[in-house]
């Protein structure tokens, strides 16, 4: 499972706002939603993201195993 905690963490550290993010990317507060409560997005976000963050996809997001499975 991938998960977005990192994400949080970097903008909260760089005072960044949610919702300048949403208007220097184009991406849907939805879909900010969705990383929020660690579901699917697209490579295509992260890439935004990643981007105007001027950082790599492991800065803000991480791959946990589910319990029992590696």
């Amino acid at each position: 499972m991938i998960v977005f905690y990192k994400f949080h963490d970097y903008i909260k550290r760089r005072n960044i706002k949610i919702k300048d993010i949403i208007k220097h990317t184009g991406i849907s507060s939805a879909t900010i939603a969705n990383l929020r409560t660690n579901k699917s997005v697209t490579t295509d976000t992260i890439g935004k993201i990643c981007k105007y963050l001027n950082c790599q996809p492991h800065d803000i997001m991480e791959y946990k195993s589910n319990l029992g499975e590696e």
